[in-house]
C-alpha cells in the first residue's frame, strides 16, 4: 500500500490555459495517440448528427449509415457518447420515440428501428405483426434512460409519463406477453407470439421477438445477454420507483431482478471451460457466443473471479466491429487499463475495417471521458467522481464538458486532478486517487482521508468537495 497525503487547495482564478469559447466538448493530451483518437472519433461522430428539421426531429445515426436511421441497441450504447458532445436534444428526442411507440399491438414491442421521415424503417418494418425485434432491447432502453438520468440530472429521462408507461409495460406485460419470467426461460416456445399465418423464410416472422442481440442462429430459445438485459433493466426500474418514493414496488422489482442474476451464475456458467454459455436453441443445448459482452455491458456479474475470467476470454477472441466499440469504456472500468488503450487505436485507426459503423465513434467518446478520464456523474448524490486511469506521466484535459446540468472542466495526471466548474450550478466532487493516502489537506487543514475497494479489492483514496458555480479547485496526492 501507498501512504501519503492529499492536498487540495481552492481557486477562483484561472491559471490553466483552457479551449476558448468553443462549446463542444474539447480533449488534449501530451499522449499524442490518444488525443488523435478522441479527435478523429469526435469529427466521426458529429458527422453521424442528423438535421433537426427532419420530420423525425433531432437525431443521429445509430444504425447502418446507409439507412439514415438509429436502432434501440445502438441509441441505448451511443447516447453517454453523444451526450458528452452534446447532442442532449437528440437522445431525449429518439429515446422518447421509442418509449412512445410500445403498443399492444406489437406485443408491447416498440420499433426497432426509426429513420429520418419518423418512420419505422421499412429495412426492419412491414406492419405490427411483422418487424424484427430484439428482445434484449426494452430494457436495455430503461438502462439508457436511467445512465442518461445519472449523467445530465434530467428527471424527464425517469419521470415523462411516456418514459414511465414504457419502463412499467416492459417490466410486466412485455415479460408476460415474451414468456420471460426466470421459471419459463428455458422451457419457453422459440416463437412465442407467431405471425399467423407463419412463414419460417420470413425474417419478419422468425425475428420477431429474438431471445438475443446475437442474430442469425438457428433453434435461438434464449441467451444469457437477454438473461442479463432483463436483469439490469429490473433492477434499473427498482431504482427508479425506489427514488419516486414507491418503496414496496421497488422492493418487489428488485427481489425479482435478482432471480434473472442468480440464474445466471446457476444455470449458465459452465464450470468445464470456466466461461459463461450464451445460447440455448430449442434442441436443448447450450453453446458459446459473442454475447456474453452484455454480461459487462448490463452489469449482471457479482462474482470477481467469474468476471476476469470473462473478460480474458472476451478479449482472446475475435470479434465484429459493433461488440469491440463497447469494449473502451468497459475495460478501463475493469481495469484492463493497457487493453482498452489499444482498443481505442485500432478502433480510430484508418486502415481498421468497418469503423465507420457509427457505435465505434461514440464508443470511443465514452471510453476516453467515461473511461480513460474516469469522470462519473451520479445525479442521485449530485456528485461527480474522477479517478485518473490514465497512462503513467501522461497529462490530459477535457474542457467544455456537460454534465449534470454544469460545463466542466477537468485536468488529470496521475497524482493531481483540476476540477473547474465553469456553469451555474454548484456540484459535490469526490476527488479519487488509485492507492491508499492516510491524510488530506482541505486548504491546508488536515482531515481524514476516505478510503473504499472496487469488486476487484482494488483501493482508493477520495475526498468529497462541494464546488460552487465558477470554482476551480487542484487536488493532489503526494508520497
Amino acid at each position: 500500500m501507498k501512504n501519503g497525503f492529499i492536498i487540495i487547495v481552492a481557486s477562483c482564478c484561472s491559471f490553466f490555459n483552457t479551449f476558448g469559447q468553443n462549446k463542444t466538448t474539447t480533449f488534449k493530451s501530451s499522449d499524442p495517440a490518444m488525443e488523435l483518437a478522441f479527435n478523429r472519433a469526435k469529427s466521426m461522430a458529429l458527422s453521424y448528427k442528423g438535421d433537426s428539421n427532419d420530420p423525425v426531429g433531432p437525431w443521429y445515426e445509430a444504425a447502418l449509415p446507409a439507412r439514415a436511421a438509429f436502432c434501440m441497441r445502438d441509441v441505448s450504447h451511443q447516447s453517454i457518447g453523444a451526450e458528452i458532445l452534446g447532442l442532449n436534444k437528440e437522445n431525449k428526442n429518439m429515446l422518447s420515440l421509442f418509449a412512445k411507440n410500445i403498443s399492444e399491438n406489437k406485443d408491447w414491442c416498440s420499433y426497432w428501428e426509426i429513420n429520418k421521415y419518423g418512420k419505422p424503417a421499412p429495412e426492419d418494418y412491414r406492419n405490427d405483426k411483422e418487424f424484427w425485434y430484439n428482445l434484449d432491447s426494452n430494457f436495455d432502453v430503461i438502462f439508457a434512460c436511467w445512465r442518461l438520468y445519472l449523467w445530465t440530472g434530467d428527471e424527464s429521462y425517469i419521470k415523462n409519463p411516456e418514459f414511465e408507461n414504457f419502463f412499467e409495460k416492459s417490466a410486466t406485460k412485455y415479460i408476460d406477453r415474451w414468456v420471460l419470467d426466470t421459471d419459463s426461460l428455458l422451457t419457453r416456445p422459440e416463437f412465442p407470439n407467431a405471425t399467423v399465418p407463419f412463414n419460417t423464410k420470413d425474417a419478419f416472422h422468425t425475428c420477431r421477438g429474438l431471445a438475443s442481440y446475437s442474430e442469425g442462429i438457428p433453434g435461438l430459445k434464449m441467451s444469457v445477454d437477454l438473461v442479463a438485459a432483463i436483469y439490469r433493466g429490473l433492477l434499473t426500474y427498482s431504482s427508479i420507483l425506489r427514488l419516486k418514493g414507491d418503496l414496496q414496488k421497488a422492493e418487489y422489482f428488485e427481489k425479482k431482478a435478482a432471480k434473472y442474476q442468480q440464474q445466471i451464475e446457476q444455470t449458465w456458467w459452465d464450470n468445464t471451460t470456466s466461461t459463461y454459455n450464451v445460447i440455448y436453441t430449442s434442441d436443448g443445448k447450450f453453446s458459446k457466443d459473442g454475447g456474453e459482452l452484455f454480461l459487462l455491458w448490463f452489469e449482471a456479474l457479482t462474482d470477481t473471479n467469474r468476471t476476469k475470467k470473462t473478460i480474458d476470454h472476451i478479449i482472446s477472441e475475435k470479434t465484429n466491429i459493433e461488440s469491440l466499440s463497447y469494449l473502451p469504456f468497459l475495460l478501463y472500468k475493469h481495469g484492463y487499463g493497457d487493453k482498452a488503450y489499444d482498443n481505442i487505436l485500432y478502433l480510430t485507426d484508418p486502415t481498421t475495417k468497418r469503423r465507420e459503423y457509427p457505435e465505434v465513434s461514440y464508443g470511443v467518446i465514452e471510453g476516453i471521458i467515461h473511461g480513460y478520464m474516469g469522470i462519473e456523474p451520479d445525479a442521485t448524490k449530485k456528485t461527480i467522481t474522477t479517478l485518473y486511469r490514465g497512462k503513467s506521466g501522461a497529462i490530459s484535459e477535457v474542457d467544455n464538458l456537460p454534465v449534470l446540468n454544469t460545463t466542466l472542466f477537468v485536468k488529470q495526471e496521475n497524482q493531481k486532478t483540476t476540477f473547474h466548474n465553469k456553469g451555474n450550478i454548484p456540484v459535490q466532487w469526490r476527488a479519487m486517487f488509485a492507492g491508499n493516502y492516510d491524510a488530506i489537506f482541505v486548504n491546508n487543514k488536515k482531515i481524514v482521508a476516505n478510503h473504499e475497494k472496487d469488486n476487484s479489492g482494488n483501493l482508493f483514496t477520495f475526498v468529497d468537495v462541494p464546488v460552487s458555480s465558477g470554482q476551480k479547485i487542484n487536488a493532489s496526492c503526494k508520497q
